[in-house]
């Protein structure tokens, strides 16, 4: 009787490891039904990425010529480091500041289409690419004709991908521009805690819960939230921090890439408007170049609020309006103006601790997989400071005149000295 229960239970597991294997190849959207955590864990098991709406057949390079063309943009800045902040400055770019009432921009993923989103449960590529020509929006206009307007020197598309999956240097294609920025971890950890939070209870039910709702004291706690222990080397969004980085800086001086970062572009955002305007080759005169500058400030788009990233080729009907339905809260992804040093709050004394998570954030998962030139640059640019001793108080005291997050030694630096994230907002 024993050995036929043993027999009926594993007769059981491998029915249901079958199941789950011919769901997760064929119909994996079904997974998205269950409830989190485990919609997610039948997703991740069953060999798909992360995030579920995430996908990335478009960068194929038998698929890439088919809907780009020579000239587009390609806005692939790392996930909350100023990508929505760089597709709307390229946008005033390419427009020169006169679209003043933003007719051209309803919204950030119709004027700047976002290739990579899954928008439906089910959604293909092949499927959203069609869409993306025909769809009309919620005024009566074609989409394509505001993402595609024939006014524009050139075309916008986000993304969050890197190289050598994005094409920079695929001979043959089409020619492509690639923005790519990064920004200090530990605000961009800080920005991901808000952001999880700020996306809508529809959107999360869409993908299976995902991501999860942070609560608010766990932004103070000294052990950090999920999303950021994910944003570690090996987590399941570990690629989008530590993992562009890595990508992108062997591309940093290719002739169709801009190199950015976060901080640099806060500190001098009219120098950088120009270095924009170069890269992409528009002529802007004394009085465009400030109009265009004011459009780019982020106290202009916080006043804009376009950028609650509707799903307008959204196809499931009864979960989804997409029309009025959102990823973000309304207002929410402009809340906290993109400050520099607003991760400050995740260290303080927490970081010395080396058994500290936020510690492994910062110091050691760096050291793992980022050259030492390159630690040097990813914790504030080329406007590093280095400080020493007698400093450090003038700092954590407020009276050093810039927002500073302290960082012990990192190990290609003098011994003497300590390595600050600072920058001037």
């Amino acid at each position: 009787m024993g050995i036929l229960k043993k027999i009926g239970w594993g007769v059981i597991v491998i029915g249901l490891s079958v199941l789950i294997g011919s769901v997760g190849k064929y119909v994996p959207h079904w997974f998205l039904s269950l409830p989190f955590p485990l919609s997610i864990m039948l997703w991740i098991s069953t060999g798909h990425e992360m995030p579920p709406y995430f996908m990335f057949d478009m960068w194929k390079d038998d698929e890439v010529d088919t809907w780009t063309r020579d000239g587009d943009l390609i806005v692939a800045v790392g996930a909350k480091s100023g990508t929505t902040f760089m597709l709307y400055c390229a946008h005033q770019i390419r427009t020169k500041g006169t679209d003043v009432n933003d007719e051209l921009f309803p919204d950030a993923s119709i004027t700047t289409p976002w290739p990579e989103l899954r928008q439906s449960r089910a959604g293909t590529w092949a499927d959203q690419k069609d869409r993306l020509n025909t769809t009309v929006i919620a005024d009566g206009r074609k989409m394509k004709d505001v993402w595609d307007h024939p006014s524009y020197p050139f075309r916008i598309f986000k993304s969050h991908y890197f190289p050598p999956e994005l094409p920079v240097r695929r001979k043959g294609g089409k020619n492509l521009k690639f923005i790519a920025m990064s920004r200090n971890g530990i605000d961009m950890a800080a920005s991901m805690t808000n952001f999880f939070t700020a996306h809508t209870e529809k959107f999360r039910k869409l993908w299976g819960g995902f991501p999860p709702a942070i609560p608010g004291d766990a932004v103070n706690a000294d052990e950090p939230p999920p999303a950021v222990k994910d944003l570690l080397p090996g987590g399941p969004i570990g690629h989008f921090y530590f993992g562009y980085i890595k990508r992108w800086w062997p591309y940093r001086s290719d002739p169709n890439v801009l190199f950015l970062h976060y901080s640099d572009v806060r500190k001098d955002l009219k120098i950088h408007v120009v270095k924009l305007a170069k890269f992409l080759e528009v002529d802007l005169t004394d009085s465009e170049l400030e109009t265009v500058t004011e459009r780019c400030s982020i106290e202009h788009m916080k006043e804009v609020n376009r950028f609650n990233y509707l799903l307008p080729l959204n196809q499931d009907k009864g979960l989804w309006d997409a029309e009025k339905d959102a990823l973000m809260y309304e207002g929410s992804l402009m809340k906290n103006g993109g400050q520099v040093g607003q991760g400050k709050f995740m260290i303080e004394l927490r970081l010395s601790r080396d058994s500290s998570p936020y510690s492994s954030f910062m110091i050691f998962a760096p050291r793992q997989v980022l050259p030492c030139s390159v630690r040097k640059w990813y914790k504030c640019g080329k406007g590093q400071k280095k400080m020493n001793l007698a400093m450090i108080q003038q700092c954590s005291s407020g009276q050093g005149g810039v927002e500073s997050i302290l960082l012990p030694r990192v190990k290609c630096e003098p011994p003497d000295e300590y390595l600050f994230a600072c920058a001037v907002p």
